[in-house]
């Protein structure tokens, strides 16, 4: 298991198997973007047994364990700690921060979802490394991703975190720049980078962005 750093956040790559063609499609997908300079992935996989998403989650930690790059599961935390993933995402209608600890461990990386100033308020109690913001924008990869709340509302939860946020939700080498300059430690995408031709070019083009 990866130990945390928070500058894993620059480029977060959700992995999306329908977009990247598959389990294989998505491992390498990852190498691709991991040239290109993407610091941290999640596997999500919202249609897919857990058995298919445990050997998924298996290939890629072969893979991008060599590369120092830490692999998070998205949702299930049992999938997490049966497959030595370094960390779990949670949503807010997720197992809680609370249980899902129990089960990853202590020293597993765990995020969580947060959308409103509501969620915030709740969040400094429930010992998360880092919070994914948004949606920002409106997004078409996750269609239950809610409201959009703008960079005004980025902005706002940025400076009411308690730890490092990183900005998601229809997030592109566009717009990618305005997140950071809001208080996001870096931006999770999902079709910026899974589905594009070169993915290599894809990751590279927006950690130009975000580091500019």
């Amino acid at each position: 298991m990866l130990r945390w750093n928070a500058d894993a956040l620059k480029l977060y790559v959700i992995l999306d198997p329908v977009l990247c063609g598959g389990g294989r499609g998505m491992v390498e997908t990852a190498l691709a973007a991991a040239a290109g300079g993407a610091t941290l992935f999640q596997l999500r996989t919202p249609q897919w047994k857990k058995r298919a998403m445990a050997e998924c989650a298996r290939e890629l930690l072969r893979a991008l364990r060599p590369l120092g790059i830490p692999l998070i599961i998205d949702d299930h935390a049992d999938v997490a700690a049966a497959v030595g993933a370094d960390g779990l995402h949670v949503g807010q209608a997720d197992l809680s921060p609370e249980d899902a600890r129990k089960v990853i461990g202590p020293q597993a990386i765990l995020g969580l979802s947060v959308g409103s100033m509501e969620e915030a308020k709740l969040a400094p109690k429930l010992g998360v490394d880092y919070w994914g913001v948004g949606p920002v924008f409106t997004t078409t990869s996750k269609p239950d991703a809610g409201e959009a709340i703008g960079l005004e509302g980025l902005a706002a939860l940025a400076r009411a975190a308690t730890v490092p946020i990183v900005a998601i939700g229809g997030i592109n080498r566009t717009n990618a720049r305005s997140t950071i300059e809001c208080g996001a430690r870096g931006v999770a995408v999902i079709s910026a980078v899974c589905g594009q031709p070169d993915p290599e070019d894809a990751a590279r083009t927006l950690l130009t962005v975000i580091e500019s």
